[in-house]
């Protein structure tokens, strides 16, 4: 039996904000060595302002046995993700992909981005986007290896860190097959593809 068999994907109720702060900080809290003190703090407080704050469309979690262990915001644009309209990105992106590192390499990221990518597709959006940096290297591979592009255009500078722009192609999707497409691109990686 498949370990996403037990993962249950769904919206995040008001009352799970903490929780959800919680994983976040604890799946971010390994890139607090890596960065000086104050841009830590700062973006200590730019999680929490996202978690708490009302502009996500949707907060995606993850649980198992009734405990919160992975979460995705999903906003529609990058005027609500970032308060950067001047991205010019008008459709959906996801922040804060993040996963209880008690329980990665078990599919939970690619269970959350197929779901964010599923409702995407649901509200007739023609990309995904994201943004990271090569901190996050694993991300990065990860993103790559389910088909986000770079986007270069969307590049954003956070001092003297590149913040790379990611782009996945939604529109390679025709529905009624996007959902079954989308199944078999988005294996996570303890399954096997068909």
């Amino acid at each position: 039996m498949s370990n996403s068999k037990e993962i249950l994907i769904r919206n995040a109720a008001d009352s799970d904000r903490d929780a959800i702060a919680k994983v976040l900080l604890e799946a971010y809290g390994q890139y607090a060595a890596e960065l000086p003190e104050p841009f830590w703090a700062e973006y200590r407080r730019s999680i929490l302002d996202s978690v708490h704050g009302t502009a996500p469309y949707a907060r995606i979690v993850a649980e198992i046995d009734n405990r919160i262990v992975g979460s995705v915001l999903l906003f529609l644009s990058s005027e609500e993700a970032y308060g950067r309209p001047e991205l010019g990105i008008r459709s959906p992106i996801i922040r804060l992909l993040a996963v209880s590192p008690s329980v990665r390499g078990r599919g939970i990221a690619v269970l959350l981005i197929r779901e964010a990518a599923r409702r995407s597709i649901g509200l007739g959006a023609a990309t995904l986007n994201l943004h990271t940096s090569d901190m996050m290297a694993s991300a990065v591979k990860l993103y790559e290896r389910l088909g986000f592009q770079r986007a270069y255009e969307t590049d954003i500078m956070n001092g003297d860190t590149l913040v790379k722009g990611y782009c996945l192609d939604l529109g390679a999707f025709s529905l009624p097959h996007a959902l079954q497409t989308l199944s078999r691109r988005f294996k996570p990686l303890d399954e096997k593809a068909p």
